[in-house]
């Protein structure tokens, strides 16, 4: 396995459990986080996604696991980011992390909101911060109040969604690379929906066939719309479906090129964090044990 390769992907992966499609129970998730966070790939592992709503529900959920006999938690503390998906309340935010912020068994680590207007007023320097971009004419509007965020030094980064939803359609390659070439070369971001795949490709999901975005193709993108790639270019990145042409690339990587592509796309949303996980291992990027 190429040395440089653990680096690439290294806290890419937030688990988002109890999001759709996965919707498992948070203590479900609670027990399957702790022990990704135990496993072979931990290094892979970044926070749990807990919806902003849920933080009672979550203290609740610590409340009923096993104590020391000094009366500390007998599991280690981990991470959680708050989520208040777009149409939420983003008071529930400040709310959630008030609750949290003095419990030893979670760090909150950040928060993800939509976006909307008067979020830096209301948001910035609260919490580490992922703000969900929307389509349309505000779109450009929030990358540039998210880049002038990231200016003032508020730790943010931008938000798409690559997954579709009731609400919103898969963005294909196109779309998404217009998205990657806008947010790349200035802003951080990060991705959530869909990407349970190295490559890119028609897979069954809830027995029904439905187009994903690879998180090799993603990769490769991301390092083309930073040297500056046009949008054929990137496209034709997003439309590969050779997982092991891809990951050969991305296995070519240098230390230099990793950190560069991973201080753009700083993470994204998985349901299922094993997924791509065992591909990322079947294609030999990885290594489980």
């Amino acid at each position: 396995m190429p040395s440089t390769t653990s680096s690439v992907f290294r806290d890419l992966i937030d688990d988002a459990a109890v999001f759709p499609p996965g919707n498992a129970t948070l203590p479900d998730a609670v027990a399957h986080h702790r022990a990704h966070l135990t496993s072979g790939y931990a290094g892979c592992v970044g926070p749990l996604l807990v919806p902003a709503a849920s933080a009672a529900d979550l203290v609740s959920v610590l409340d009923g696991e096993p104590t020391t006999d000094a009366g500390r938690a007998a599991s280690e503390p981990f991470e959680v980011v708050l989520i208040a998906r777009p149409g939420a309340d983003p008071a529930l935010v400040p709310a959630a992390r008030d609750l949290l912020l003095d419990d030893p068994r979670v760090q909150v680590a950040g928060a993800e909101v939509g976006w909307f207007d008067g979020w830096v007023q209301a948001l910035a320097g609260a919490l580490p911060l992922a703000v969900e971009i929307p389509r349309g004419a505000d779109q450009p509007r929030a990358i540039t109040e998210i880049r002038a965020a990231c200016e003032a030094g508020h730790p943010v980064v931008a938000k798409f969604r690559t997954g579709p939803t009731p609400a919103w359609a898969w963005p294909d390659e196109a779309e998404l690379a217009e998205v990657l070439r806008s947010m790349a070369p200035q802003v951080p971001f990060k991705l959530t929906g869909g990407l349970h795949h190295a490559a890119r490709g028609t897979y069954e999901v809830g027995g029904v066939a439905e187009e994903n975005h690879g998180i090799l193709n993603v990769l490769l993108a991301t390092a083309a719309a930073l040297d500056g790639a046009g949008h054929d270019e990137v496209a034709g990145l997003l439309a590969v479906r050779d997982a092991q042409a891809l990951a050969a690339l991305v296995g070519a990587w240098t230390p230099e090129t990793a950190t560069r592509v991973r201080a753009a796309f700083t993470a994204y949303g998985c349901c299922t964090v094993t997924d791509p996980i065992d591909e990322l291992t079947a294609l030999n990027l990885l290594t489980k044990d």
